[in-house]
């Protein structure tokens, strides 16, 4: 028997070890398969866990947005104040697409050739950014909601003052004697007009005439004015007339004869500074003092008694 060579012995004894076919060696791809099978399932879950809590978290953040907008919009959120959404009024798109171009033209010369001057440069752009938003402000036009009863409600017709509370003798219309609540807008309350009641339009006449001051008792009889009336379901009638004062250049009345009349509905508007006067029945309830502010769409100013026009028949 020949000698064991201690180099092929070696040899041999290391070959199974590399042996590509050798099944000692095949625990040790399972033993690594499986922790890597571990750890993407830890990656699925994490990245499930992850998705899950921004939906969870967008989910909350929606239901308290909804939530938000239900409680603001029925007034209960902020009971002491009127619930509106606030846009531009379809009156005033051109005047500021105007204004809008005549203050570019103004101040893109200026900020060419005056470079030097920064000044100056600050100054008339400062100017011409604030009387824009001026008049952005004088045209908002906020919707607004009524949360009282409507039954035989009267609401303002105008931001405004309560400028006249008295009773005084109609004669263009009505030919009796009436109630009459006015309320002076400045050029820095909205300008929009709201039906005062509920009920059918049965009369709309626009009358020129002159611009004196609106809060001048004698500017509702010779300014240039509109004159709207509603019949209320009950039948009675309530007269409301727009007033145009020293800047207000322009009266627009929406109504006409046959529209129905909603308090919650804008019913004209009337352009920087007017009046707003309402002839009401003297049975009618009021509920302001003269000098006292009004929210137009909001404000309950008074309430109508047609069950005592019945008795006194």
């Amino acid at each position: 028997m020949p000698p064991c060579n201690s180099t092929t012995a070696a040899t041999a004894m290391a070959q199974p070890a590399t042996g590509g076919e050798n099944t000692q060696s095949e625990p040790a791809p399972q033993n690594s398969a499986k922790p890597l099978l571990i750890g993407r399932i830890k990656v699925k879950i994490a990245l499930f866990q992850k998705k899950y809590t921004n939906f969870v978290f967008q989910s909350r953040l929606i239901g308290r947005l909804k939530l938000h907008k239900q409680t603001y919009s029925s007034g209960k959120r902020y009971p002491g104040l009127p619930t509106m959404r606030v846009k531009i009024h379809r009156e005033g798109t051109n005047i500021l697409i105007i204004t809008l171009i005549g203050l570019l033209i103004i101040n893109i010369p200026i900020w060419i050739f005056l470079q030097n001057l920064p000044w100056l440069i600050a100054l008339v752009t400062g100017a011409s950014t604030v009387f824009y938003l001026l008049v952005i402000n004088f045209f908002r036009s906020p919707r607004r909601h009524f949360h009282g009863d409507e039954t035989n409600a009267v609401v303002a017709s105008a931001d405004g003052k309560v400028v006249a509370l008295e009773e005084t003798y109609e004669n263009e219309y009505l030919h009796c004697r009436c109630i009459q609540l006015s309320v002076f807008m400045s050029p820095m309350n909205v300008h929009a007009n709201w039906f005062p009641v509920n009920g059918e339009v049965v009369y709309s006449v626009h009358h020129p005439g002159r611009f004196m001051a609106a809060y001048l008792p004698k500017s509702s009889t010779e300014n240039e004015r509109s004159t709207v009336v509603i019949r209320t379901p009950e039948g009675q009638l309530v007269l409301m007339r727009q007033v145009a004062g020293a800047m207000a250049r322009r009266i627009v009345t929406y109504a006409q004869p046959g529209d129905e009349a909603s308090i919650e509905d804008h019913m004209g508007f009337i352009k920087f500074g007017s009046r707003v006067d309402l002839y009401l029945p003297l049975s009618t309830t009021i509920n302001v003092q003269l000098g006292e502010a009004t929210v137009g769409g909001v404000t309950l100013v008074g309430r109508l008694h047609p069950e005592s026009e019945t008795t006194s028949k």
